[in-house]
């Protein structure tokens, strides 16, 4: 079956527009064009944007989505399983986020008692959860299973008040080092001052901390295209910036 723009943008829930941009940006081209001009759509097309759309539930943005989804050795049947296992993961988020507002209506009413951990228990979690998925692989590579283990374990066991404060120390980090930033200077006060925010931020998550292991990070950041994009997605160049600063502030700039 063969659709047009309007036709397939009905099936699927999205634009025109969307599919006229997938098809300027090289992600999904039509089949073929009509002697009217239309663009025209079949199967592979169809399936195609199911890809894409299942990426885009999942976070990933159209960059990421357009180096899989036309790459010489995608394999549409391994990714649909991959998609299956990642909204497994989504789901079991939500049903922990859900169970968590149940108990705490439950409480609200008098009808249990939650201790503080278990206020936050769901958002930790997710928040564990999120971080595997997203960085997973390339965390347990390079730092091995053991240290990452030992994070999440760390993570679960925060008090309320740790919780608290490695969010507000979070913020910190983002709100300092994008004024560093306007500065273009890593090496000045402000880019240290965000360097040794992300330390503290760093020693809510690892067992033990490591100038080299800080170091190593930051240059993560600057490798992998998901830091990458986190960091720069307010001004481009912040991820760099920050591992600069981060390697000056552990000695280890060369």
């Amino acid at each position: 079956m063969e659709y047009t723009v309007q036709k397939l943008a009905t099936l699927a829930g999205v634009s025109s527009r969307t599919l006229r941009y997938y098809d300027e940006i090289g992600i999904l081209k039509p089949a073929r064009i009509n002697s009217s001009g239309y663009r025209i759509y079949g199967q592979n097309e169809v399936d195609r944007l199911q890809q894409i759309l299942f990426y885009r539930e999942l976070g990933l943005d159209l960059d990421s989505i357009k180096k899989m989804v036309t790459a010489p050795d995608f394999d549409g049947a391994r990714a649909l399983k991959e998609h299956r296992e990642k909204l497994l993961e989504k789901r079991q988020q939500l049903d922990a986020l859900i169970a968590n507002v149940e108990k705490t209506i439950a409480t609200k009413e008098g009808r249990i008692t939650m201790s503080d951990q278990e206020k936050f228990e769901g958002f930790k979690k997710k928040l564990v959860e999120d971080n595997e998925h997203k960085y997973g692989k390339e965390i347990r590579e390079k730092y091995g299973d053991e240290q990452v283990d030992q994070s999440n374990a760390k993570v679960m066991n925060m008090s309320q008040e740790d919780y608290e404060k490695v969010t507000k120390l979070a913020n910190q980090v983002n709100e300092t080092l994008a004024e560093a930033f306007k500065t273009g200077d890593p090496a000045g006060e402000l880019a240290q001052k965000a360097a040794d925010l992300h330390k503290q931020w760093l020693t809510f998550y690892w067992k033990e901390y490591s100038k080299e292991a800080h170091a190593g990070l930051g240059q993560m950041y600057v490798d992998d295209e998901r830091f990458t994009a986190y960091y720069d997605k307010e001004q481009p160049g912040t991820a760099e910036f920050l591992r600069d600063a981060i390697l000056i502030y552990t000695g280890m700039k060369k």
